[in-house]
């Protein structure tokens, strides 16, 4: 794509709507929005925007483009480097400036960028890697956290380092840094030996809320404390060491407390939880919202309270909490998937009156919706013309005395009296949820689901114990007990799903990557019920994988102890102690590079089937991490899943 640098600020501060050239794309293209950010007053929203017309990348080369909030008019775009990937952006506190971060992998290099009038200009750059750009409260300064030297891409899905050489030896360490917003050196101001995973200014510009932990990046967060970085001196002195996973940490405008989304998380970046504050000068952290029934994950103040938004059953809601009577008010709420930002599912503008998010579900596009809550519309079209290509039904039903939700996906058209073939897939996790994706009739969105429904299947998409979305406790009672009560979970809901719906109940098959991938794996060796399935990156072996993984940490929180310390609670649930069981045909995939679950954990499973007879394929792709990436991997992947269900539920 040409570089762009349509800048058109001066119409932008008169308040008129100007119109910048289209993205170039081919007719019945998906426009992809992400990495929102909203002005101060909540008049304009930046994003990063792009156009896939099919057979690409899920998300190819992006611009970031200015709207106005209420029209949805571009009123500028910019585009520096037609080969790099852009971080979220971020508005100066005058609101005149934008500053972003661009990476480009060719050349190892992160470049700061500040767009104004003039366009966008360069006024740092690394060899490595950075994200996260931030004006100081007084604009005088850009924050950013920046990974000199990077060996990898931030973050445990991507593909790891090749382990040659002598190993464990050195460590990444992502750094909170400075730049001047007209350009200069960087300044490293954290500790060279921690590693930063989120951060928030204190109002007096003097320093930072962060969240770290010492050692790898990748393994750490999970026992990441809450602290406080000087900002002239670099000291860092922890806040708060909770037995929890912390997220989004924000401070109070008085400077005085910091709010932060805690609770038991799976992945960095997967938010859901309670709502926690904790003076600036240190303590312990008081739940202000205990025993709510849903999970929150965006967080901003306003004045003395905070606004924040949450998953609650199958809807999305924005939310006011009052921190001193530990109260919730819920001011908007729909059935709906939300995405924003890495700042949370909504942005929020300084005084939390408007809101604006990215919204879809199974059968409309995604679009930009904005507005002064409780009213949101949506201000983006491009997406209109996209026509349904499924039918979609939330589903709830009651297991061992809690309740669960899911979605039923089903074709557009069925036959009255004629019985369907199902397919269970279980999401990843497992702190996580299914919630509704854009199914579209291109290759752009969700193209699994779409496949499957061509050929006549439907799709169960259960959230379990231990998913997001019923509260706190929901998603903590599966500590100790993978396999156990969140299985019987799912077998309850294919039962409830089989009562409602037209599926033959001797055609049901079950797909899953990640924890997705250990529960299908679990599902073949402990029932007979599922006639082919497919396991994406799953764990055979939990005493192996112990030892295997880049994250050991994750699994402390979930299992209580270390493999090493209770080996009893790691073999009860590995599939690979019942696998003489596994009758079920099941494919296997993972990333060669796989630091969360090693590639050698699908080995074992499949080394394990065939020592059974049982029909097997194990396909290793090439480069990839957890995440699969490549698009022709993504191709792959998904027309070998549809085949493998075809030959065996047919």
């Amino acid at each position: 794509m040409a570089q762009l640098h349509t800048v058109l600020f001066s119409a932008m501060m008169a308040g008129a709507a100007a119109s910048a050239p289209a993205l170039a794309a081919e007719p019945a293209a998906l426009r992809d929005y992400r990495a929102l950010a909203i002005t101060p007053d909540g008049k304009r929203i930046a994003a990063l925007e792009s156009l896939d017309p099919g057979g690409l990348p899920l998300r190819p080369h992006a611009i970031v483009v200015v709207r106005d909030a209420v029209s949805g008019a571009i009123l500028a775009q910019y585009d520096p480097c037609a080969t790099c990937t852009y971080d979220h952006p971020a508005w100066s506190p005058d609101q005149r400036s934008l500053a972003f971060i661009s990476a480009d992998a060719r050349a190892g290099t992160a470049t700061v960028y500040v767009a104004g009038p003039a366009g966008a200009t360069p006024v740092a750059s690394i060899k490595g890697v950075a994200s996260t750009a931030r004006w100081s409260p007084d604009g005088k300064l850009l924050s950013l956290l920046a990974t000199p030297g990077a060996k990898k891409l931030a973050g445990a899905v991507e593909a790891g380092a090749r382990q040659v050489g002598e190993i464990g030896t050195q460590d990444d360490a992502q750094r909170l840094a400075l730049v001047a917003p007209h350009g200069g050196e960087l300044t490293m101001v954290s500790p060279p030996d921690s590693y930063i995973y989120e951060y928030d200014w204190t109002p007096d510009g003097k320093g930072f809320v962060v969240t770290s932990a010492k050692g790898n990046g990748d393994n750490n967060w999970w026992v990441a404390t809450l602290g406080h970085v000087d900002a002239a001196s670099g000291t860092l002195r922890v806040l708060a060491s909770p037995k929890m996973q912390m997220n989004l940490p924000r401070v109070a405008p008085d400077g005085r407390s910091v709010a932060f989304i805690g609770g038991l998380m799976s992945d960095f970046g997967s938010v859901g939880g309670d709502v926690f504050t904790v003076p600036l000068s240190g303590g312990e952290p008081h739940n202000v919202t205990p025993r709510f029934a849903g999970s929150f994950n965006a967080l901003a103040w306003q004045g003395r309270q905070l606004i924040a938004s949450a998953l609650v059953g199958s809807d999305h809601a924005v939310l006011s909490i009052n921190p001193a009577k530990r109260s919730t008010r819920t001011l908007w709420s729909g059935a709906v998937g939300a995405t924003g930002s890495r700042q949370g599912r909504f942005v929020f503008s300084a005084d939390g009156a408007v809101a604006a998010s990215v919204h879809e579900d199974f059968a409309r596009a995604p679009r930009i919706v904005a507005g002064r809550l409780p009213q949101l519309a949506a201000i983006t079209r491009d997406n209109d013309g996209f026509a349904p290509q499924v039918r979609a039904t939330s589903v709830e039903w009651t297991n061992e005395g809690f309740k669960m939700q899911g979605w039923l996906v089903a074709p557009l058209a069925t036959e009255p009296g004629k019985k369907y073939p199902m397919v269970v897939q279980v999401h990843g996790g497992p702190a996580s949820a299914a919630s509704p994706r854009f199914v579209s009739g291109g290759e752009q969105a969700n193209p699994l689901l779409r496949d499957l429904a061509r050929k006549g299947y439907y799709v169960f998409l259960p959230n379990p114990r231990g998913s997001f979305g019923q509260g706190i406790a929901f998603s903590s009672a599966n500590k100790r007990d993978f396999g156990g009560g969140d299985w019987r979970d799912i077998l309850a809901g294919v039962d409830a799903v089989v009562k409602m719906a037209p599926v033959d109940a001797g055609r049901l098959g079950l797909m899953g990557h990640s924890y997705g991938g250990f529960m299908t794996m679990w599902g073949v060796t402990h029932s007979q019920r599922f006639k082919a399935a497919v396991a994406g990156a799953g764990i055979a072996n939990w005493i192996s994988y112990y030892g295997q993984n880049g994250i050991d940490q994750w699994m402390i929180p979930f299992f209580g102890a270390s493999a090493y310390d209770d080996p009893a609670v790691y073999r009860a649930a590995s599939p690979i102690e019942s696998i003489k069981a596994a009758r079920t045909p099941t494919l296997l995939y993972v990333g060669e590079r796989d630091v969360e679950t090693p590639a050698v954990q699908s080995m074992e499973f499949w080394h394990g089937l065939r020592a059974m007879g049982t029909p097997t394929a194990l396909v290793i792709y090439d480069g990839e991490g957890h995440a699969i990436r490549k698009p022709e991997h993504q191709r792959d992947q998904r027309a070998r899943t549809v085949a493998w269900f075809e030959r065996y539920l047919r």
